[in-house]
């Protein structure tokens, strides 16, 4: 693979994500430039909520944000780097431990992101379409660097921007990524609840965490701090969460920014 010129590589945030117990991502994704969120991965129904992502970047940071989600819409989408002038504009505004993806479905790719100064790379659809980049991603630049997600209907993977369904089941990908290959960490989304506002699956998160044993980061449907909170009473070695995706109930104001990125969860 290419080495980067020294002129190219931008200062990373070395903060590790290991270091809090719960982390809390605010969810940035990108369309066409914009700041947008979608209803249930529609992409026929989309809010625009800021034409500036790195400016919300900025504010949530200034909220107290430590970490931030980034997902590349037009890239999950096409399967293609779409937007990674903005996605550098963005990491070099701010100071943050951020996650990105969405069409990262080749190593260059997957380096390119990296190179941008991103802490890790959320890698999707390849789980199902190119399942050997994901193994050499993660043994090439180690499981803290890759994380994977598990966009779900009903507990079956949906790939290409949740366009399309397959006939794999969340919890078999992740027991044979974590097992055979030293997978990590995961971002298990319900695609049913995403953009909803209607609470988080419990019971789907639950079943999955307790068949896997990995490290989970749950997304979809959060509406208040009550359900984060509710997601923070399952801390337990059983039950390994580790952190949260909030989008939508940020940017409709039904939670107030200081009190999602103060809660006291520890250590």
């Amino acid at each position: 693979m290419k080495v980067p010129r020294e002129e190219d590589k931008i200062r990373v945030n070395t903060t590790s994500v290991q270091k809090d117990k719960f982390a809390v991502f605010p969810a940035i994704d990108i369309l066409e430039g914009n700041c947008v969120r979608l209803y249930q991965g529609d992409f026929n129904d989309e809010t625009v909520y800021n034409k500036d992502p790195a400016f919300v970047a900025r504010k949530l940071e200034s909220e107290g944000a430590k970490y931030l989600h980034v997902v590349d819409l037009d890239g999950a989408k096409s399967g293609m780097l779409r937007n990674l002038a903005l996605i550098k504009n963005l990491v070099s505004s701010v100071n943050l431990y951020i996650q990105v993806g969405g069409g990262i479905r080749d190593l260059n790719i997957a380096e390119q992101i990296l190179n941008a100064g991103v802490n890790r790379i959320i890698i999707g659809s390849a789980i199902v379409k190119n399942p050997q980049m994901v193994k050499d991603a993660l043994k090439h630049f180690g499981p803290d660097k890759v994380v994977v997600g598990l966009d779900c209907r009903d507990g079956y993977l949906a790939i290409n921007g949740w366009q399309e369904n397959s006939k794999i089941k969340a919890i078999d990908i992740a027991k044979e990524y974590k097992e055979t290959y030293g997978l990590k960490t995961v971002i298990y989304t319900d695609i049913h609840r995403d953009g909803t506002l209607r609470g988080p699956n419990i019971t789907e998160l639950v079943e999955f965490m307790t068949a896997t044993g990995i490290d989970t980061i749950a997304s979809g449907g959060i509406s208040g701090l009550d359900d984060v909170k509710l997601l923070i009473n399952h801390l337990n070695e059983n039950q390994p969460l580790r952190g949260v995706v909030v989008g939508k109930a940020l940017y409709a104001k039904k939670i107030q920014p200081s009190a999602l990125f103060n809660l006291n969860i520890g250590a």
